[in-house]
């Protein structure tokens, strides 16, 4: 019998700068269980940082850090050659200036993601991964066990057990998987339809099965109990598509007995 994973829905937001708007970052508040904030590296500003960390916490929603690597240009999601030891004081830097911000409000720090071309860069290699994953340790508390989204199977769950920071495995509503299981990460998000979603969902959910582009499935983990699922602000449609996987995983949560 597969064993039922317990799951949330989250997104990357905050991701504007000063009078541009990236999503309608009011109307996802609503569909998600976590934020994962814009630090300003790709996207957001002080201002937006502000707002939305408010926004999370009149919703009732987790908030965690997205930093990236500094390529406001790129949107996060070109790579780029960093040491560990300066990738963690990048890191550092971004985490911190939301933390100002949380503070201010009163929301507590949940997680770290990383965002775009790091996300991808620090799952395969252990060195960048420990820089990575550290910093939930530098911020963490007696109060806060700040928490390190990523993907299962790859330097970020190593090095999440490693350094005994909490790992919340990760997986992706609104992109592709390769046939050998990898995430395709693209700097432009392109439309999923609603029926593609549904049925991704409900078969990792019912199944722990990734849906690659092939249209095959690969297993997701016999070593995770529970995963949280991203939509990306930036994907058309997106407000629609959080909705529905909102739907599907509130569903699946009460059948299987998870609160």
């Amino acid at each position: 019998m597969v064993q039922s994973l317990k799951a949330s829905v989250n997104c990357d937001m905050g991701e504007g700068f000063s009078l541009y708007s990236m999503a309608d970052d009011a109307a996802l508040m609503k569909t998600i269980h976590l934020a994962n904030i814009a630090c300003g590296f790709h996207a957001s500003d002080f201002s937006i940082m502000d707002r939305t960390v408010l926004l999370a916490k009149e919703n009732g929603v987790c908030v965690g850090a997205h930093p990236s690597l500094p390529d406001r240009q790129g949107f996060g999601r070109r790579e780029m050659v960093m040491k560990p030891d300066e990738l963690e004081s990048c890191l550092v830097y971004q985490v911190g200036a939301l933390r100002g911000f949380l503070s201010k409000h009163g929301v507590k720090l949940n997680h770290i993601k990383p965002h775009g071309a790091v996300y991808g860069q620090t799952a395969r290699s252990l060195p960048l991964a420990r820089a990575a994953v550290g910093v939930c340790k530098i911020f963490s508390t007696p109060e806060e066990n700040i928490a390190f989204i990523g993907l299962p199977g790859t330097a970020h769950q190593e090095a999440a057990k490693e350094l005994e920071v909490k790992f919340i495995p990760e997986w992706f509503a609104d992109l592709d998987y390769s046939q050998e299981g990898k995430l395709i990460i693209t700097q432009v998000h392109t439309q999923v339809t609603h029926e593609t979603v549904r049925s991704r969902v409900n078969t990792l959910l019912k199944h722990r099965k990734i849906t690659t582009v092939d249209g095959s499935h690969l297993p997701f983990g016999d070593d995770v109990d529970e995963v949280s699922i991203c939509c990306h602000s930036d994907t058309p449609g997106a407000v629609e598509v959080a909705k529905l996987v909102k739907i599907v995983v509130d569903e699946h949560n009460l059948a299987a007995g998870f609160r």
